[in-house]
């Protein structure tokens, strides 16, 4: 019996990766190679060999997979922590091609059907323009957060915070509990009450703010760069009656800089997973308006993903199709540019297993409701979210991103933070 198209396929990957298969391959033509036991990765398409060759490693082969070209057959959660596995142990990193092994390996390539005009790329972002430019940024949130409302209404639960929930009860609770905790925690870190003038930058579909004001009587205004959140935001407000306590205002968050009627004027401030969108060299601008909108004792909490040490956070994927030019960073490199704006830093609190448990909840509701997913946003876009909130999840459960709370004061004369003396006088 002759060599399959399966079999010349794991040589391939043998030959260039220097490792074997991490799960079980079945091809086009139903022939099949690596583990008999567990996820097998069925290629439909000779189209996924291409994808690959124009973009080896993670983008390829999620494109190929949001395109149609290759489907998991069994668990998809467990395929990719398999490949992760392989990658992280040096499994899949150390090719063993020298330079007679090329023409066999062009001649291999060119018989299974590898060789051909790169495939079009299926529903990424395309950007224009500077990074970071406000235009560019207006861009990149409108390309995830205005993808539909009636979408994000079907996967969050009714508070529509779109964030990581906090489990009081541990990964079996409720998700609507789990937020409502969530939005409790950030009111109480920030000391909020009657009265207080709350800040919260990237208020998303107004979670926050209208949780703020209808629980501890918050003044709260909320800004957002998506036309579609500030849309639904202001109809929410209006239906809550909260109109008199909640303002949404449409604006890109380097615009409070030079407001002055804001300088001072709150007693708090929140960001909630909105600095990743912040870039690198924009980051200190960002932070220092979280200090000066405050008045001296004021507090601010950010609530900002990570990426891991070793780990590159959201990867090629995440930043093509989902965040684009989405930026994570380490823990202490937020915590060190939070500081260096003149805020105090008080207080961080890891919730990283939290944002597993977050993103497996809206993973059930997605499948669950899968046939209605493809209905509002096709296909494409439904494999694009199905890999997003899997691969997230893993990242979150395998310690390669985290999610902090950071809680920090602008210090007022002789350095007074007239915070609580101890943390069970927090209220949390």
């Amino acid at each position: 019996m002759g060599v399959t198209t399966a079999g010349r396929l794991a040589e391939l990957v043998g030959r260039l990766t220097g490792g074997e298969l991490p799960i079980g391959l079945r091809a086009w033509d139903g022939s099949t190679a690596g583990p008999t036991v567990g996820p097998v990765l069925v290629i439909h398409s000779r189209r996924a060999l291409r994808r690959l060759l124009w973009s080896p490693g993670e983008l390829g082969l999620a494109e190929a997979y949001v395109a149609g070209d290759v489907d998991v057959e069994g668990d998809l959660a467990e395929g990719l922590s398999a490949v992760w596995s392989a990658v992280g142990s040096g499994a899949l990193n150390k090719p063993k091609v020298g330079v007679g092994d090329w023409p066999r390996l062009a001649a291999e390539a060119l018989r299974l059907g590898a060789v051909g005009p790169r495939p079009p790329a299926p529903g990424q972002a395309s950007l224009q323009g500077r990074l970071h430019s406000k235009d560019r940024d207006r861009a990149a949130i409108a390309h995830h957060y205005d993808l539909s409302n009636d979408f994000y209404e079907l996967l969050l639960d009714d508070s529509m915070a779109y964030s990581c929930a906090y489990f009081t009860d541990g990964p079996s609770g409720d998700l609507a509990a789990a937020q409502k905790a969530k939005l409790d925690l950030v009111c109480h870190k920030l000391g909020l009450h009657e009265g207080s003038r709350h800040l919260d930058i990237g208020c998303g579909w107004g979670s926050l703010i209208c949780h703020a004001a209808a629980e501890y009587g918050t003044v709260s205004t909320g800004v957002t760069l998506s036309r579609a959140q500030y849309e639904y935001v202001s109809k929410r407000v209006a239906a809550a009656g909260l109109a008199d306590r909640v303002t949404v205002r449409h604006a890109d968050y380097r615009e409070l800089a030079d407001d002055p009627a804001v300088r001072g004027a709150f007693d708090a401030v929140s960001t909630i997973e909105m600095g990743e969108h912040v870039g690198d060299a924009e980051y200190p601008a960002f932070t220092q308006i979280l200090h000066d909108v405050l008045r001296p004792g004021g507090r601010a909490l950010v609530q900002q993903m990570s990426h891991g040490v070793n780990a590159p956070g959201g990867g090629a994927f995440i930043e093509t199709y989902i965040a684009p030019d989405m930026h994570m960073k380490s823990l202490g490199t937020t915590v060190d540019l939070i500081s260096g704006s003149g805020l105090e830093v008080r207080d961080v609190h890891a919730l990283r297993e939290h944002y597993d448990w977050t993103v497996r909840a809206w993973h059930r509701t997605l499948e669950d409701r899968w046939d209605d997913v493809v209905d509002m946003i096709g296909e494409v876009g439904a494999r694009v979210w199905r890999l997003y909130l899997v691969g997230g999840a893993l990242a979150f459960a395998e310690n390669r991103m985290g999610v902090d709370q950071i809680l920090a004061v602008r210090p007022g004369e002789h350095g007074v933070a007239g915070m609580p003396a101890s943390r069970k006088d927090y209220g949390w």
